[in-house]
C-alpha cells in the first residue's frame, strides 16, 4: 500500500480473526522488516516465533502479571512506570494489583487474557553486546540503545500491514523478563525488548487520533514558537 497511507493508518490492533497466518506470509513480513536501521548496521535483534501452546500460555500468564500492575496504576491516576513519578504512590498502586486481577477474572477478558490464542506471537530480543547505548551511565532513565531495536519492531507492523495483517507491539512481558527468558531459553547477554502479536484484524482502523505538529514541534528552542508552514 502507499507509504503515507500506511503510516497514517497503522494503529495498534489487538482483536484478530481466528484465521491462521501462513508461515510464508510471516516470513515475508520478517524479510521486509529486517531492513530497519540500526546503529552500525549491527542488527541486534533476534526473533522467536512462539508456536508451542504451553509456551504461549506461559507468555500470556507472565504478560497478565504486569498487565494487572499496569491497570492498578491507571486506577490510581498514574502513568504506569513513568520514569519521573510519585514512587510511593506507584508502590501503593502496584500492591493493589491482586485486587485488580481478581476483578478482571470475573469478566470475559480481552487481549491480555487471550494472548495465547492470537495467530502469531513474536518475542523480540535485543543483543546487549551490539547496542551503542550512548546514554549508558547517565543519571536519568536511559533509552538510547533501544533506537537500534524498535525501528525493527515498527517495520514488522508496517510490513504486516502490506500483507493485510494487523498487530501490536507490547513491552509488558519485560516486567517478568527473567521468567520470559527462562521460558524461551534466552542467553544472559540478550534482553527482552518486546512481544509482537499479529493476525488478520477483525477491524482495520482508517482514522487515527494524534496531536498536530504544532503541539510538539518548536523553532530554535524548547520554548520557541510552534513550527508551522
Amino acid at each position: 500500500m502507499e507509504l503515507n497511507d500506511a503510516l497514517r493508518t497503522t494503529g495498534a490492533i489487538r482483536d484478530f480473526r481466528p484465521d491462521p497466518v501462513p508461515d510464508e506470509v510471516l516470513h515475508r513480513v520478517l524479510d521486509t522488516a529486517r531492513f530497519a536501521p540500526s546503529g552500525g548496521n549491527r542488527q541486534g535483534w533476534r526473533v522467536v516465533v512462539v508456536n508451542d501452546l504451553a509456551t504461549r500460555v506461559g507468555i500470556r500468564d507472565l504478560y497478565l502479571a504486569g498487565w494487572h500492575e499496569y491497570l492498578a496504576q491507571l486506577e490510581a491516576g498514574l502513568v504506569p512506570w513513568a520514569p519521573i513519578t510519585d514512587e510511593q504512590a506507584e508502590a501503593r498502586a502496584i500492591a493493589d494489583a491482586p485486587g485488580v486481577a481478581e476483578r478482571a477474572a470475573q469478566g470475559p477478558g480481552g487481549f491480555a487474557e487471550h494472548l495465547d490464542t492470537v495467530p502469531v506471537i513474536l518475542a523480540v530480543l535485543a543483543d546487549l553486546r551490539v547496542l551503542a547505548a550512548v546514554d549508558k551511565g547517565a543519571d536519568r532513565y536511559t533509552f538510547a540503545g533501544a533506537a537500534s531495536i524498535y525501528p525493527f519492531t515498527w517495520n514488522v507492523l508496517l510490513a504486516a500491514r502490506e500483507e493485510g495483517l494487523g498487530g501490536v507491539i507490547t513491552t509488558m512481558p519485560i516486567r517478568r523478563e527473567h521468567d520470559v527468558k527462562v521460558l524461551l531459553g534466552v542467553p544472559a547477554e540478550l534482553a527482552v525488548a518486546a512481544v509482537i502479536a499479529l493476525g488478520y484484524p477483525s477491524h482495520q482502523p482508517r482514522r487515527l487520533t494524534r496531536r498536530p505538529v504544532e503541539e510538539f514541534t518548536t523553532v530554535d528552542g524548547f520554548d520557541g514558537p510552534p513550527f508551522a508552514p
